[in-house]
């Protein structure tokens, strides 16, 4: 990994945020445009092209739901159940703040009302690795939430088979529909309906740059969480931090992809060359080494920073989708931080843990959007409806305001509506 020396945050951050592609936006809005207009078969032709899948049907059948189940282990069932019953509590506390509220205005009653979305699309990578971690964290908080229809979708190999874990997975979290398609056909396929997969109000859940990007460009036609992918993470550390705890973390998530974004910041010249040594010794060693290599040494740099504010402006500035920090005193630093999707405290709270089984979603907003957003919830299937009942006195009382507001905007025929009445 790079080293560099930090004087200029704003010159920084400018330089190393990861450059997008130009003709990726080509390429997906005519994926798009197929689908849209050719539907299932669109859908097929581009399976067999990226994955060598030759698909006679797209809906997972109740049978193969069956069959996934005899190819997983106990083991990864219990862990699967662990890791959605912690997922449940955390989305059932956040849920149950949301109660209907009347409020009266002189006679004037406002209902506000908190009712789920109707249908969800949750996205489950597949590819260079399994995620049916990903199935728990955008089907549970869709389940809790009370949405009726929740479909997933999935990239199959090129046996036209999707992960059996992943499956059963999402049987067990409560999908009602399961599709063995990925990439951007599948959300244009989401998005646009097509014979076989009717349309979704809402697409939600992580991907790679071509799926994040066809996201982004059918949110005009259908809701979407966040972009989602490719992974961030960055630390905060400083020379209280163990070297090694640093470096497999790090590691850990650019495991992911080619083009994940991991990265260290630190006020020490010792940490920042010891993390970069162990990472080079550890390289040659680990699993999916090229893929780490290659993210490490495209994307991934280590930023020596004067001092603690500039540490924390740097994070801020990058809006990391985990944050990790590793200091003395991380609650402090914690304070001060308010861009990052989550933020992860202490030695042992690795982002890899939190992928899985820690409570909490790791489905985050990456390429700078945690600047307004945090992780998937509840909340993101949830909608407020507003219900209003106003009475021939209630509206006699403000009569004069209307008639003042409705003139001053030029729209007289809104007070008539009201005068009529009175």
């Amino acid at each position: 990994m790079k080293i560099h020396k930090v004087t200029n945050i704003e010159q920084f951050v400018a330089k190393i945020l990861p450059k997008q592609a130009q003709n990726n936006k080509s390429i997906v809005e005519s994926i798009l445009k197929n689908v849209q207009k050719n539907g299932d078969s669109a859908v097929k032709k581009y399976e067999k092209k990226f994955t060598g899948a030759s698909l006679s049907t797209l809906r997972i059948s109740k049978a193969e739901i069956k069959n996934a189940y005899s190819k997983v282990s106990k083991n990864e069932i219990i862990a699967l159940r662990l890791a959605k019953t912690r997922v449940e509590k955390t989305e059932s506390t956040i849920k149950n703040i949301f109660k209907d509220k009347k409020i009266n205005h002189d006679g004037i009653q406002i209902l506000k009302k908190f009712i789920p979305i109707q249908s969800t699309g949750c996205y489950i990578p597949g590819g260079l690795a399994r995620y049916p971690s990903s199935v728990i964290m955008s089907v549970v908080p869709a389940k809790i939430a009370g949405v009726k229809r929740i479909v997933v979708v999935s990239p199959p190999n090129s046996n036209g088979k999707i992960d059996p874990l992943t499956i059963v997975a999402a049987d067990i979290c409560g999908a009602t529909e399961i599709y063995k398609t990925g990439g951007v056909q599948a959300i244009g396929a989401l998005s646009y309906g097509t014979k076989s997969i009717s349309r979704v109000d809402k697409i939600v859940g992580p991907g790679g740059a071509f799926v994040t990007l066809a996201k982004s460009l059918v949110s005009d036609n259908t809701g979407i969480d966040m972009l989602a992918g490719p992974t961030e993470l960055g630390i905060i550390a400083d020379n209280s931090a163990n070297p090694e705890f640093l470096a497999l973390d790090l590691i850990s998530q650019a495991e992911h992809s080619s083009d994940t974004f991991c990265y260290l910041i630190t006020n020490s010249e010792n940490i920042a060359k010891l993390v970069n040594d162990i990472i080079s010794k550890l390289l040659p060693t680990i699993q999916r080494r090229d893929l780490v290599k290659s993210s490490l040494s495209k994307n991934g740099f280590i930023a020596v920073c004067k001092n603690n504010s500039d540490m924390i402006n740097l994070a801020n500035s990058l809006a990391p989708e985990h944050l990790q920090i590793m200091t003395k005193n991380p609650k402090s630093i914690s304070s001060k931080i308010t861009t990052s999707g989550l933020v992860l405290l202490g030695n042992y709270s690795p982002s890899s843990a939190s992928d899985y089984i820690l409570g909490s979603n790791h489905i985050l907003p990456t390429n700078g959007f945690g600047k307004i957003r945090g992780s998937l919830s509840v909340m993101d299937f949830i909608k407020i409806n507003t219900e209003v009942l106003a009475s021939k006195s209630s509206l006699s009382k403000i009569s004069k305001h209307l008639d003042t507001l409705t003139t001053s905007e030029g729209l007289p025929n809104h007070y008539e509506a009201v005068r009529g009445r009175l």
